[in-house]
């Protein structure tokens, strides 16, 4: 019997020094809980909203195109979640998908204040049939904003945009010797680039030399307009080695 109790005893104490560190453990997780469940709260905004809101919204900047009222009411259903719960990237991704907006930035201010910087999208050219071209060479939707119709029509494959703004450039200071600007210019998806002046001129490029030969029709075109009086030229191939195909319309009656 003897030996019975002294083989039970030491089983019965390693039992209670389990339970008791199971006890202690579950103690601190109880504590931590406690102490943890309302920064949770606080910060996926369960509680707290009401007692630390975000009621100032501070615009940095002049907003040219961007509506005030449109800013406000992309950043307003993440204000609400007050100062610590707000969700600060995806506001700012909210904002970002407002028209001409091409980047913001959105900041906390404690104790009350969300405080946004927009940069706008500055319009450089219309493109293609539903897009602008910022003058960052960057193309965005033209749905729901005001276009300028001063702006000129650029169109190219995706990826081209900024080889079309370079043409673009270099033939305006072309054609600007024969008093006339450059309002569309296209390059099409076999490389073919064709461009219209501000006269009506309709002119086919090509895909081969068309810095070259744009040089020549433009350094000819004031003595070819000369010679032929009041008729109109209507279009110009410049995809000739040694000329350039003519279309010439009827003389305007008197």
């Amino acid at each position: 019997m003897n030996a019975t109790r002294e083989s039970v005893q030491p089983a019965t104490a390693a039992a209670r020094t389990r339970d008791g560190a199971a006890l202690r453990l579950a103690a601190w997780t109880i504590a931590v809980a406690l102490v943890a469940l309302p920064a949770v709260a606080v910060v996926n905004g369960w509680i707290g909203a009401q007692r630390w809101p975000l009621r100032t919204l501070r615009i940095e900047g002049k907003l040219q195109r961007v509506d005030p009222a449109a800013l406000q009411k992309a950043l307003l259903p993440y204000a609400r979640r007050g100062f610590f719960a707000v969700r600060l990237d995806d506001a700012r991704a909210a904002v970002a998908r407002l028209p001409w907006v091409e980047r913001a930035e959105v900041r906390k201010r404690w104790p009350d204040v969300l405080e946004v910087r927009v940069v706008e999208h500055r319009p450089f050219a219309r493109w293609g049939e539903s897009q602008l071209l910022s003058e960052e060479g960057r193309t965005f939707a033209a749905a729901g904003v005001s276009v300028p119709k001063s702006l000129p029509l650029l169109d190219g494959p995706p990826g081209r945009e900024a080889e079309v703004m370079a043409l673009y450039g270099e033939s305006r200071d072309l054609f600007a010797a024969a008093g006339l600007d450059v309002r569309e210019l296209a390059l099409d998806r076999r490389g073919s680039w064709s461009l219209r002046l501000s006269n009506g001129i309709d002119v086919l490029v090509g895909s081969r030399e068309e810095r070259s030969r744009m040089a020549r029709f433009s350094r000819l075109l004031p003595q070819l307009l000369a010679q032929r009086g009041d008729a109109a030229l209507q279009r110009a191939d410049l995809r000739y080695t040694n000329g350039f195909a003519l279309t010439w319309g009827e003389p305007p009656k008197p």
